[in-house]
């Protein structure tokens, strides 16, 4: 963080000062608000080389200077005191004694009359280029607003960083990729300011507060701003008479409030007093701080016992009946005010329904603490959906045993058999708790849903198809309850292929156009939804809903922004836009990988999945290790998805053989699941990867599924012909369903076909259609590798060749392909004399392994 920080964000504003001060050119004037980078980007600009070689001239404005006579010259020139004429006329001369220079006036707002005549005739008379930089907003000698108003000189409006270069600038800084929320809030905090962010964010990675987590920099717990920019900011803000200090702190701590609130609470005069100083800003309905680390720096100086009370007056002022109970419940539990355990309730309710986990834990633990039963159950279903689930059950254990009536013991239960299981992967505890509700023969819709939802995650679909259609259709009691049989259908309906039940399904659970689901587990409803219309061949359908969840839940604490990204990824990787997965799912994992999530397991076999296709190896590997030895019990109907990303791990090493058994038992365990449209997939895979024989038996007897069946037979059938124009037209038909990594295999397949029965050109041309498709796509594939550097190999002297290349001793190729040591000895042996290799170094060369 001691390195300079580059200049980012600026390329035409530095081309432009550039051109403007080059010998004969007048000049340019930068202009912008305080940090902005107008010294920075002047200084850029001038170190650029030039034809003949300049004298740069520095001229510097400040308070201190001003009341001098040519103080902004302090140093540079050398003019003994006179009258103004005979003064301004010296300096001139020694200026142009100078000649050729560029004159460059930092801060002209603050110059001297006599800097500024200085500055107004090297430019009137066209004596040097003049480099002028100025804070917007603050009042300038008129010879410095004449360089623009009468067109002497071109004014440049420097604008803050938007959030695109701010994230730009602090990835460059930190060499590496920084999580989304993370630079969406660095840019939100200082709105672009290349000053105040290089303070912050150097202040935060030194204290330990931004760091990386699986390669990608995010925050990892609330900032504090550093002295040295505390200071500037207390600088900037200004000394505050107790009238404008109140408005601002006020501001500070309940931002946005209410005008006429704020009026209210304090004078109208103070709050234009502190609008006019360009410390708060209005527009006509709320009043905001000016600049977000305003805040920060009031927040820090107020004293605990001051904002207490403030808070405690805001909250009194606003109405008791506003839709909205969040901003009155957290000010009041904030404050000096009495507690309000019902408000609180209310608000962790309408917190849960917003996804914000955290704020909802924390109001509905106020809540709880006078015993109510009901804010307990909440405050248990929150801790359980922030993976703390041995405290949860510790509430609901409780609750259990002094529940009032059989209802609440019901609901309890259910709880209790979420959290065992979702939380705490204890599926026989999650039984028995299910049990223990059914036992009370209360809320029996409420143990349906549970029971169903159960039923989905372990896998068992007969009872979920039996009853869960007509559910349904029933009267839920609540928007959990529907989720829940709303999850359990839909994970029916996304295995079996039957896409009218996942429509139905979806619109139940709240999960249409203009709404999504009210509570987190909506986030599980909306992956199997994605996981229905990946596997029926509507990836279009699977970005629709993964855009509404993730849009729901982007700038939320906790674990529901995660989960909003790990949706999405699934949603592009389902439409093999496998460059746009990658950077979701890693995000995503870097907050799940150390949690305790549940959701990290779904993570993880997606992001294995889209790494090994893009032939990054060496990061699956240790992703698809946990894949193998550490599995949710409630995600065991996704066990399929976990057996197809081993598979692409495999085949991204050169194990096709191996890649194509996991294939295959992926298969086989769809088949006797129940699960046709995940058999489906698994056989789409194996053609992918080679083997059309024995998926192309299989495609053929399962009944019609959809578009990606019909998509993976013709597919197959293809493949097994060796017909390189069809398979181009399974390319084409790829391509029109969404699925663009099928698409870039079927072409290069059509290239392997081609080239081997001798048609040259035709190889050529769909080697580069393969190419595009990768390109749009981002995945490497074993069969564009084939496309791309066709081999004169057998496919078994080939995939013993790759592993190989990538520095397997020929034990371990043994080992991997359950084969004798001496197979794999003569196959290298025939496989070197074909490509003229004695060294087994070079084997990574000819097959542009990394």
């Amino acid at each position: 963080m001691e390195r300079p920080w580059p200049l980012t964000g600026r390329d035409e504003e530095l081309r432009r000062v550039v051109a403007a001060t080059r010998p004969g050119a007048p000049g340019i004037v930068v202009a912008g608000p305080a940090g902005v980078g107008k010294t920075r980007l002047a200084r850029e600009a001038l170190a650029v080389p030039r034809g003949r070689t300049a004298t740069v001239v520095w001229a510097h404005g400040s308070t201190a200077a001003r009341p001098f006579p040519l103080g902004a010259f302090a140093g540079v020139l050398d003019v003994p005191a006179g009258d103004a004429a005979e003064t301004i006329g010296r300096a001139l001369e020694q200026l142009v004694r100078q000649r050729p220079l560029v004159l460059a006036v930092d801060d002209a707002h603050l110059l001297d009359e006599h800097s500024a005549i200085v500055l107004h005739r090297v430019v009137a008379r066209r004596l040097a280029p003049a480099l002028v930089t100025l804070r917007t907003g603050e009042p300038a000698p008129d010879a410095v607003t004449s360089l623009w108003k009468d067109d002497h000189l071109t004014r440049l409006d420097l604008e803050p960083l938007d959030a695109g270069q701010t994230t730009g600038l602090v990835a460059r800084v930190l060499g590496g990729p920084v999580e989304s929320t993370s630079a969406h809030r660095l840019w939100t905090m200082t709105q672009g300011s290349p000053l105040f962010l290089r303070h912050l964010l150097t202040g935060e990675v030194s204290a330990g507060r931004f760091t990386p987590a699986s390669g990608i920099w995010r925050w990892t717990s609330e900032p504090a701003l550093s002295p040295e920019l505390t200071d500037l900011l207390a600088h900037e803000i200004g000394g505050l008479a107790a009238g404008v200090q109140d408005v601002v702190d006020l501001v500070a701590l309940a931002e946005p409030v209410a005008v006429p609130t704020l009026a209210a609470l304090t004078s109208p005069a103070d709050l234009e007093e502190a609008e006019g100083r360009g410390l708060v800003r209005t527009d006509g309905l709320v009043a905001r701080l000016a600049h977000p680390l305003y805040g920060e720096v009031r927040r820090r100086a107020m004293g605990t016992l001051r904002a207490r009370r403030l808070r405690g007056r805001v909250a009194q002022a606003l109405d008791p009946a506003a839709p909205d109970p969040i901003p009155r419940a957290v000010l009041t539990l904030d404050s000096d005010l009495a507690p309000e355990p019902a408000l609180f309730l209310q608000a962790a309710e309408a917190a849960t329904r917003m996804y914000d986990l955290p704020l909802a834990e924390r109001l509905a633990r106020a809540s709880a603490a006078t015993g109510d039963p009901g804010a307990r159950l909440v405050h248990a279903a929150a801790l359980s959906w922030l993976s703390r689930g041995d405290e949860a059950e510790a509430i609901l254990a409780d609750l259990a045993e002094s529940a009032p009536d059989s209802g609440t013991r019901a609901l309890v239960q259910l709880h209790r058999t979420g959290n065992l299981l979702w939380t705490m992967a204890a599926p026989d505890s999650a039984r028995q708790a299910l049990a223990a509700a059914e036992a009370t023969g209360a809320a029996p819709l409420h143990v349906a849903a549970m029971s169903l939802a159960l039923a989905a995650a372990v896998g068992e679909l007969s009872p979920v198809l039996a009853r869960g259609p007509g559910l349904l259709h029933d009267e839920l009691p609540d928007d959990l309850a529907r989720i829940l049989v709303a999850s359990a259908v839909s994970a029916a309906a996304a295995v079996t292929g039957e896409p009218r039940l996942l429509d139905e399904a979806a619109v139940v659970g709240g999960l249409t156009a203009d709404r999504v689901p009210t509570t987190i587990p909506g986030f599980g409803l909306a992956d199997l939804q994605v996981l229905g219309h990946r596997l029926a061949g509507a990836p279009g359908r699977a970005d629709e809903h993964a855009r509404r969840m993730q849009a729901a839940s982007a700038d939320l604490p906790g674990p529901a922004r995660l989960m909003g990204l790990v949706v999405a990824g699934h949603a592009a990787l389902a439409g093999g836009r496998v460059r746009d997965a990658l950077p979701l799912l890693r995000e995503a994992w870097a907050g799940l990988a150390e949690s305790g999530h549940e959701f990290r397991f779904r993570c993880r076999t997606l992001l294995a999945t889209a790494l090994a296709q893009t032939g990054q190896t060496a990061k699956a590997a240790p992703l698809l290790d946990g894949v193998v030895t550490e599995r949710h019990p409630a995600y065991q109907l996704l066990v399929p998805d976990d057996l197809l990303a081993r598979a692409w791990g495999s085949a991204a090493e050169g194990s096709t053989s191996v890649a194509l058994g996991h294939a295959v038992a992926a298969a086989d365990l769809a088949r006797e699941t129940g699960a046709p449209a995940y058999e489906v997939l698994a056989w789409q895979t194996a053609v992918q990867l080679g083997d059309a024989t024995a998926a192309l038996a299989r495609l053929t007897a399962l009944p019609e599924l959809g578009p990606r069946a019909a998509a993976t037979r013709a597919h197959a059938q293809a493949w097994a012909d060796e017909d390189g124009e069809k398979l181009l037209e399974a390319a084409d038909a790829w391509t029109r369903l969404g699925d663009l990594v099928a698409a870039g295999d079927a072409a290069a397949q059509a290239a392997d076909v081609h080239r081997r029965q001798g048609r040259p050109g035709s190889a050529l041309s769909a080697t580069a259609h393969a190419e595009k498709l990768a390109a749009r796509s981002g995945a490497r594939t074993p069969a564009l590798a084939i496309a791309v550097r066709p081999l004169p190999l057998t496919a078994r002297e080939r995939e013993i060749v790759s592993l190989a290349a990538r520095g397997l001793s020929n034990r371990d190729i043994a080992h991997r392909l359950t084969v004798s040591v001496r197979t794999v000895e003569g196959h290298l042996y025939r496989a070197g004399l074909k490509l003229g290799v004695s060294e087994r170094t070079a084997l990574a060369d000819v097959l542009g392994v990394e």
